[in-house]
């Protein structure tokens, strides 16, 4: 029998159930409200006029919805560009980190070259680094790439190429590697498989669940960044839609730039609501071995 905090004895006397339940009760309806109180505030908010959504105290509920706040927002701030552009650095971001990033925690796992755990200590010290503090660093990179000598300033490596440098990613993949028998891999090296067979015959189509994971994971990141592309993406015609909407927040009227943020935030909610089994899946599975 599983021991909990409050023992089933208690929990089967009338007061101790009520009081487990209230609590419980409580503590859900607490957190529900601190996690969609946010997100109904835009929702409704984009169907309010300008001065409605401007009064205090706000209001629970749009007095008069104005739909075409929707209609603006997407034809004003150009978002079908924004959106393209965004869907199209999130693509390239997953194709990298998924083919650079696998064979990094396939190497370290599988292959294990020589001072591979030193590698991989060095990669996991850098998550101890603020992000912030990379910005400059970074920054200078791209405005003048070592040995090459060219800016990527308005290109798509811009973004993609400090993404793929991603220490958490290699890690997650590793450990899901590290968890698959290593008879299945000595099965297929006496088979005549090499290295790269193996995995892409064998270990990527097991490994499809943290594949997942590791894929959301790139194109959230990219949909919700905004300091990098501001700084690498100064061109009206590359900016992702986080930028543009700030670019164009200035002169359009508050609630047409909530009404934005909703349509912006539509493409990542549905996708959560797509694949969180396998986004849960992917982040419970450890172990293939009984």
């Amino acid at each position: 029998m599983s021991r909990t905090l409050i023992s089933h004895a208690q929990l089967r006397r009338g007061r101790g159930r009520f009081l487990y339940w209230a609590l419980l009760g409580i503590i859900v309806t607490a957190f529900t409200l601190i996690f969609i109180g946010p997100l109904y505030w835009m929702v409704t908010g984009a169907l309010k006029s300008g001065q409605e959504l401007a009064q205090t105290p706000p209001t629970l509920f749009p007095h008069d919805p104005e739909f075409t706040n929707y209609i603006d927002a997407w034809t004003n701030l150009n978002l079908p560009k924004l959106l393209f552009n965004t869907i199209y650095y999130a693509a390239g971001a997953v194709v990298f980190q998924l083919i650079l990033d696998t064979a990094a925690a396939y190497a370290l796992s599988k292959l294990r070259p020589v001072f591979g755990n030193v590698i991989l200590g060095a990669m996991l010290a850098t998550l101890m680094i603020p992000a912030m503090v990379l910005i400059v660093p970074q920054y200078q990179t791209v405005i003048s790439l070592p040995v090459l000598d060219i800016s990527l300033l308005d290109s798509p490596f811009a973004i993609w190429l400090p993404m793929v440098a991603n220490a958490f990613n290699i890690f997650l993949l590793k450990r899901f590697f590290d968890s698959i028998p290593e008879e299945i891999m000595s099965a297929a090296f006496m088979d005549g498989a090499s290295p790269l067979r193996t995995l892409w015959s064998i270990l990527l189509p097991m490994s499809r669940p943290i594949l997942g994971v590791v894929s959301i994971f790139a194109v959230t990141a990219v949909w919700k960044d905004f300091l990098w592309p501001l700084l690498v993406m100064p061109s009206q015609e590359t900016r992702t839609v986080s930028v543009g909407i700030y670019a164009f927040a200035a002169g359009t009227p508050q609630n047409v730039v909530v009404a934005a943020s909703v349509i912006a935030a539509v493409p990542t909610v549905i996708i959560f609501l797509i694949f969180q089994r396998n986004i849960m899946s992917g982040l419970t599975t450890g172990s293939l071995k009984g």
